[in-house]
């Protein structure tokens, strides 16, 4: 029998508030059954018991603790950090922090989640600076842990390595890895080629004694190829990469649902074929990727699309739930502790660079 867990939610962050945040706990509950799982979800009471009624969700699943301040989409992390105290968005998180929630969902200001949840919940060892984003990537092979993708935009040689520290613990818990496989994302598979940070970590990964699956650089192409069971960069590239594989897969699906519908014959094969579609389309739903956790601090925290739609919330509550029964703050804990003992011996030397830096 599962263990029972409460989540607290943001209930009025993200681009559409209540009216996703409720029917994403419905949508997880269909999907995935929610047994043991119970909701606090922090904003406006006459709102969110609106939405309530109307997604048949009782008091059974779902507590609301009432609050009017809201954190707006488009204010900045400082600001959020003065005048955040006693919004939903700060109020979930503080669920975390004493102990009665067991992880925190929020389709907010990815900025000011960050920021608050840092001030919180501190940092899960000694040195590290930020938390990171990771996103579950669907692949033919199944799925890629990529990360960073949105929370630290320029990253240096230490930040890459503890990332790739916790997306293995990450990918362990969530996934059922039991020594998950780890690639630097890269221009280029040869150990000269990319900038000194990349190159440093790559060292440091490879024969700084991490006890890591560590498989060296990967290129952009061997994300959806799952060649690795993690793939690391910093928060620039890996946004990036994220928004355009999202982007490429609503494409394909406009584009199969165009030629599908372009005439009776077209439709007549699209109801033969339609199994292997519904299979397809599950597979590169955009909405999939949705639920990035903030790893690297001392408590669950999972970020939401703020434009996601319903399913997409509920798989973020379904991330959520999945990290606050697993073993996952335990083995990143041990994991950064042994980095903390690798950093302290004498830096390991990167190769020297390709000058062209270029992979063709």
């Amino acid at each position: 029998m599962a263990s029972p867990v409460l989540i607290s939610l943001d209930a009025m962050g993200g681009d559409f508030g209540p009216a996703v945040v409720v029917a994403g706990i419905r949508d997880y509950r269909q999907r995935h059954g929610g047994e043991g799982v119970r909701f606090l979800l922090h904003g406006d009471e006459a709102a969110i018991s609106a939405e309530m009624k109307r997604c048949h969700l009782t008091d059974e699943v779902c507590d609301i603790r009432h609050t009017d301040k809201v954190v707006a989409m488009d204010e900045k992390p400082a600001q959020a950090m003065r005048r955040g105290k006693g919004s939903s968005l700060w109020n979930a998180i503080e669920a975390v922090k004493a102990g009665e929630a067991g992880a925190v969902v929020s389709a907010g200001n990815t900025g000011a989640l960050m920021a608050i949840s840092k001030l919180l919940l501190r940092m899960a060892a000694p040195g590290l600076e930020r938390p990171a984003i990771v996103a579950s990537w669907p692949t033919s092979r199944g799925v890629t842990a990529v990360l960073d993708v949105g929370a630290n935009i320029q990253c240096d040689a230490e930040q890459l390595v503890e990332f790739a520290i916790m997306g293995e613990a990450f990918h362990a818990a969530v996934h059922g890895v039991a020594r998950p496989t780890i690639g630097l994302l890269n221009v280029g598979s040869e150990d000269m080629k990319g900038h000194d940070d990349v190159r440093e970590a790559h060292a440091i990964l490879r024969d700084g004694g991490l006890d890591l699956d560590y498989r060296g650089f990967v290129e952009g192409t061997d994300i959806a190829r799952g060649t690795v069971d993690v793939i690391v960069t910093d928060g620039f590239t890996g946004n990036i990469a994220l928004k355009t594989a999202e982007g490429v897969a609503r494409f394909i699906s406009t584009l199969m649902k165009e030629a599908l519908t372009s005439s009776l014959q077209a439709k007549l094969g699209a109801l033969i074929a339609l199994p292997a579609l519904q299979k397809m389309r599950q597979k590169i739903d955009p909405s999939a990727i949705n639920g990035g956790p903030l790893l690297g601090l001392n408590g669950i925290v999972v970020k939401s699309h703020g434009g996601a739609d319903a399913k997409g919330f509920g798989n973020a509550i379904r991330t959520a739930v999945d990290l606050a029964r697993s073993d996952y703050m335990t083995k990143v804990s041990v994991s950064l502790q042994r980095l903390v003992t690798v950093l302290e011996q004498p830096p390991v030397t990167a190769p020297d660079s390709d000058p062209a830096g270029e992979s063709l």
